[in-house]
């Protein structure tokens, strides 16, 4: 059983102690090392507390017991009512964006006169509009209310995809393209942020892999879905053109999943309402382990200079760069991978769902083992071994073996792995609202630039082999497995250096400092997460 007190922040009958003269009095009290006081406190003032502060006003000098039963039974709680809506929404971000690769064998290329490198651009088109938004989209994820601004975003992009089928030229489908980046760039960050502040941080590793994996389901339901308009088209005939269905039926799924959304999911836990008052204390309290609470609203320039010149944001973007070339080449011309294999395109649009499944069970495996032995990146790193096997597979068999080409090809769907164990990294190991707002943002700039570098690689010329668009992809997993090997030698170097600190004679940890919004290099207490 533990124990809380809600003395931490005393107030007398007339005036409650500001948290930073509050801060200061306990620095004063506290017998901290000789010059850790400045560094960790010094940005301690009312604006840099956290939003979880405002959970605890009005409750001071009682005491809340939590058994792990109880524990036990919010986090059932939380989990049934949060992760359905991220994993629909987040397999939705990926079916949106993909569904062009559908349609590249439906006909949308010849409808709307796509020559040369078009087809590519187009690909690319959705990741600069997404590059573009991304560092503006996270700093509004940081300043509005954040699952109702997330909801705008989803309603508006399911709006935007179903203007694809109104296009009629290039130019029209790349300003589609382009404002469907825009909307799509605050998922991630915004469901990253959704992850670190309802989930210790011992839970956030499977969660994000379960809400990520649905990127696989996606994929299922949206070859099942194409094959069926497809066939159907074929057989009775419609109104409209077979490609510009599915732009229009996956289009107002989204925007209505978006409006559900909108009224089931709450910002923080201070506004939950399927927590009781009691439960939302409970739930915030949970969290304290993390030391980094629920969300700042204040924009903090330290911070984002702390970011910048941190080495982990910049390892952390060479990833995310280097993966998703694979990754934008893949997403955009798996449909016509599978083509060169030696499939029709109806038979493709079947033959691609399993590679979901591949990518279902790894992420879900690998964020489940990630969290059992407190060791997500190497664990991920093992979906990235696989993918190098599958596309050493393509590469080396003849083209006459469709089969052994077609399993290459499911096994590089086990890629994202290492990818999304950095996202759960990022909501784990980065404190501090604004730092964990840019560095979500440096971090999709690099996926943003890797995914439009990544369709430029498979060039027209090159077909139906690709050869070095896939050589180019090899290249690059192999670069990723040694950048994951110097982050996770980074973060054991700073766990031993703060452990130091903590077992230095004299150093006292001061009380409420997880909910200050303190950084990760300015709290002694941090643990980074392997």
């Amino acid at each position: 059983m533990t124990e809380m007190n809600r003395q931490d922040l005393p107030m007398d009958s007339e005036k409650a102690v500001e948290p930073a003269q509050y801060v200061k009095d306990k620095v004063a009290d506290a017998n901290v090392l000789e010059g850790e006081t400045d560094l960790v406190f010094k940005h301690a003032d009312k604006n840099d507390a956290d939003e979880a502060m405002k959970a605890f006003m009005g409750h001071e000098g009682e005491s809340l017991e939590m058994t792990p039963e109880m524990e036990k039974k919010l986090l059932r709680k939380i989990d049934w009512n949060l992760m359905p809506m991220l994993c629909v929404v987040y397999g939705l971000n990926y079916l949106d964006k993909t569904t062009l690769s559908y349609a590249s064998i439906m006909g949308i290329k010849t409808a709307i006169d796509l020559k040369g490198t078009n087809y590519q651009w187009l690909g690319s088109m959705f990741y600069i509009g997404y590059l573009f938004w991304e560092y503006p989209t996270n700093r509004l994820l940081q300043r509005l209310p954040l699952a109702k601004y997330s909801s705008a975003c989803i309603i508006l992009w399911g709006l935007t995809l179903c203007c694809m089928a109104a296009t009629k030229n290039f130019a029209g489908a790349v300003a589609v393209r382009f404002l469907l980046g825009v909307f799509e760039a605050a998922v991630s960050p915004g469901f990253a942020l959704f992850t670190s502040q309802w989930y210790t941080r011992a839970e956030q590793g499977l969660r994000v892999g379960i809400w990520f994996s649905f990127n696989g389901f996606a994929q299922i339901l949206g070859g099942l879905v194409a094959y069926g308009i497809a066939v159907g088209v074929e057989k009775h005939g419609a109104a409209i053109a077979s490609w510009k269905i599915i732009f229009i039926a996956i289009g107002l799924l989204t925007a209505a999943i978006g409006c559900l959304f909108l009224y089931f999911m709450p910002d923080n836990q201070l506004n939950a309402r399927f927590l009781t008052p009691l439960e939302r204390l409970m739930a915030v309290e949970r969290i304290r382990k993390n030391q980094q609470g629920v969300g700042n609203k204040h924009f903090k320039w330290y911070q984002l200079k702390e970011a910048l010149l941190d080495p982990m944001t910049w390892a952390i973007f060479f990833y995310a760069l280097v993966a998703d070339i694979p990754n934008g080449g893949i997403s955009n011309f798996f449909s016509q991978l599978i083509v060169s294999f030696g499939y029709t395109a109806n038979e493709s649009l079947l033959y691609g769902t399993p590679g979901g499944a591949v990518e279902v069970v790894a992420l879900i495996a690998c964020g489940y083992l990630g969290d059992k032995l407190n060791n997500r990146i190497l664990v991920s790193m093992s979906g990235l071994i696989i993918s190098i096997i599958g596309m050493l597979l393509i590469v080396c068999l003849p083209l006459s073996n469709n089969s052994g080409r077609l399993a290459g090809y499911y096994l590089t769907q086990a890629s994202p792995t290492p990818f999304v164990a950095l996202l759960s990294l990022i909501a784990s190991n980065v404190a501090g609202y604004t730092k964990k707002t840019t560095v979500a943002a440096v971090y999709l700039m690099g996926y943003c630039v890797g995914n439009i570098i990544g369709p430029q690689t498979f060039r027209p010329q090159d077909a139906p082999r690709y050869k070095p668009a896939e050589i180019t992809i090899i290249v690059c997993w192999a670069a990723c497995l040694v950048d994951l090997a110097f982050i996770y030698w980074y973060y054991r170097y700073q766990n031993k250096k703060n452990e130091q600190k903590r077992a230095a004679p004299g150093y006292k940890k001061l009380e409420q400092q997880e909910f200050y919004d303190l950084t990760d290099k300015e709290n002694t207490e941090f643990v980074y997460t392997l």
